[in-house]
């Protein structure tokens, strides 16, 4: 019997002979990926409806067969014969049978070298994420070393600092962050005095007020709120900029024409942070005390001689220096990271965002990490 089964112009497969005996399919005209799932559907269908003793596949009518049609044939074989059914082919011309060749069925159902990604239980998980964090931490401490260094180096030799640079950085990190910085820290003193005000009123101690601004700006807020803010501006900023530069493979150019990449990039950046966090700092702590005086003067009746007083009385010069030393720690903190997260960018423009976000990231627990060490230390040796 035959059973013609047309699928357009492109293919023709005609089922001759009866169910279970003996079966011949004959296919003939063109066969690609284009009408692959018509041919793997009739090829299917003929197989599961004659379930044949023996099958062959008559290709003499072939004009065409890519790779992919040579595919479905041999599944076509490999599923016959798990069903016990011998399955050859027939009239095949020399182009399909090189064709054909190409494909290798131990390839094919061989498998894959890399086993499929498994879900890892939490403890393999955390086992990794350590081994990460240990990694990035020996990859920090190195490119510290190489920073050191570099500074180093231009120390003994200041005229190999590109110092136009170093006040290009002062500029972008220090004067262009003053806006900012003065809101920021004028409403935060400002927010402070009315808000510990509420509470000292209840016990008639609102002259105090005064004290704990100064106090809290001076030996905490001050730093910190300025390392804060100079870490989202200057340390996204530094990894992106050398992201970028890593990219476009600028420093490759760089090393290919003889120039230490740190100290042609890292060391300005760091040297301008260094300067001018600390100056910052003054300035943000001044404007803490400004706000927290406003709402003083303003709102709780203070004089402008009584504030005034009982901020100096509580300044304590020891104070304002360990704020400072604190503002150069934060600085090389900030500097560094953004520095080493832009020299670790691998790839295009998404994995410059991912280190820009993760300099940031960093630099904030780093500047967290470091302020409660120091408020510890500080605990033991400030002078009573």
């Amino acid at each position: 019997m035959a059973e013609p089964s047309e699928r357009g112009p492109e293919f023709t497969l005609e089922v001759e002979g009866d169910k279970g005996k003996a079966v011949r399919l004959r296919i003939s005209g063109h066969l690609s990926l284009d009408n692959l799932l018509p041919l793997r559907s009739e090829l299917e269908s003929a197989l599961s409806r004659m379930i044949p003793a023996d099958l062959t596949v008559d290709l003499a009518g072939l004009s065409y067969v890519d790779s992919a049609a040579a595919l479905a044939l041999l599944d076509l074989k490999d599923e016959a014969e798990r069903q016990s059914i011998p399955c050859s082919f027939a009239n095949a011309s020399e182009k399909t049978r090189g064709v054909m060749g190409l494909i290798d069925p131990e390839a094919v159902s061989m498998a894959p070298l890399r086993p499929e990604a498994q879900p890892q239980d939490v403890f393999t998980q955390i086992g990794d994420e350590t081994r990460l964090l240990w990694k990035d931490f020996c990859d920090l401490q190195s490119f510290l070393g190489d920073l050191l260094l570099a500074l180093v180096f231009c120390f003994r030799h200041p005229g190999s600092v590109r110092w136009l640079d170093v006040l290009f950085y002062m500029k972008r990190a220090g004067a262009d962050a003053l806006p900012i910085l003065s809101l920021m820290s004028i409403g935060t003193g400002a927010v402070i005095a009315f808000l510990s005000a509420l509470q000292l009123k209840l016990v008639g101690a609102t002259i105090y007020v005064a004290a704990l601004i100064a106090i809290a700006v001076v030996q905490e807020l001050g730093p910190m709120l300025t390392a804060i803010l100079v870490s989202g501006r200057s340390s996204s900023a530094f990894a992106a900029e050398i992201g970028t530069m890593m990219v476009k493979e600028e420093v490759d150019a760089l090393v290919a024409f003889g120039f230490d990449p740190l100290r042609f990039l890292a060391v300005p950046k760091l040297l301008a942070t260094v300067v001018v966090l600390p100056l910052l700092t003054l300035y943000s702590m001044l404007f803490c005390i400004v706000g927290g005086f406003l709402v003083g003067v303003y709102l709780l009746d203070f004089t402008v001689y009584t504030y005034i007083n009982e901020t100096m009385k509580n300044i304590m010069l020891f104070d304002l220096g360990s704020s400072l030393v604190k503002s150069v720690v934060f600085a090389v903190v900030v500097a560094s990271i953004g520095c080493q997260r832009g020299f670790q960018v691998r790839g295009g423009a998404e994995a410059v965002g991912t280190m820009t976000t993760s300099a940031v990231v960093t630099s904030l627990f780093l500047v967290v990490l470091v302020e409660c060490i120091f408020a510890i230390v500080l605990h033991y040796v400030r002078p009573a």
